[in-house]
């Protein structure tokens, strides 16, 4: 209703590091009643600003398309998640996403987020880490060079320039998971998938499940998704699935869906 709208609005530009909520896009869900107390509600708030939504809707106009749904990321791995995969009652499962410049985290429960956090470290600071330490000569030769990761037998050496490299962002995501286990109440995580063009990282999996004691595996969007085989073998989507994993959840959203 436009009460509790407006409700939700004066509440949000308390917390929000917006100077004025005119200037701001937002839409909100509730959740529901508070597992630790009945008396309040849960609700998911997102924001984001005005001038940002809009310079994305132009460029996808001016390609000639029309936008009819604008979601964030997290809440498209989310959808992707819920599409393709079964999930036990009260499971919890921490969907990571290592983007170009931002690392998304979302913590679902029964397929519903119960915490979300961005951080911006990601695959491009991967990149500039091994230009910088491997002494390459451009960023795209680092490109190439940490790429080759994935289908070349790399060397020890590699292998330990690369968990290097990466370091920064599993520290983040652990302090994430550490600030989930101390805060959030109501169970542990029992997977953690990974998504994004920086998932399938030499070693990555590996080193966060050890340091996090948590099963830990690569996405795969298209598990329950059909595609032409006849364009598509198995390995080339594979290949492309963690990077399209956002774009799986973006492509399943409806208008007037959740």
């Amino acid at each position: 209703s436009n009460e509790l709208r407006e409700l939700i609005q004066d509440e949000a530009s308390k917390y929000l590091p917006f100077d004025n909520m005119d200037d701001v896009n937002y839409d909100f869900q509730i959740l529901g009643k508070n597992e630790s107390n009945a008396s309040q509600i849960d609700v998911m708030l997102v924001a984001a600003k005005t001038d940002i939504v809009n310079r994305f809707t132009d460029a996808i106009e001016n390609a000639g398309l029309q936008p009819v749904i604008m979601d964030v990321d997290s809440f498209a791995l989310e959808t992707m998640y819920e599409e393709n995969y079964d999930f036990g009652s009260n499971e919890i499962v921490a969907l990571v996403n290592i983007g170009a410049s931002v690392t998304n985290i979302n913590v679902v429960k029964n397929g519903g987020s119960i915490l979300r956090r961005d951080f911006t470290m990601a695959g491009y600071s991967i990149t500039a880490d091994l230009q910088s330490n491997m002494s390459l000569l451009s960023f795209e030769d680092a490109e190439i060079k940490k790429l080759e990761g994935y289908y070349d037998e790399p060397t020890d050496a590699f292998r330990g320039h690369l968990i290097n490299a990466a370091e920064p962002i599993l520290q983040e995501i652990e302090r994430s998971i550490d600030y989930f286990r101390s805060t959030v109440g109501g169970g542990e995580i029992n997977k953690i998938l990974l998504s994004g063009g920086s998932a399938s990282l030499l070693g990555f999996a590996e080193a966060l499940s050890q340091r996090l004691n948590i099963t830990t595996e690569i996405v795969n969007p298209f598990k329950h998704i059909a595609y032409s085989k006849k364009q598509f073998s198995e390995e080339e989507i594979e290949r492309i699935g963690p990077a399209a994993a956002v774009c799986i959840g973006l492509a399943l959203r409806m208008v007037g869906d959740k």
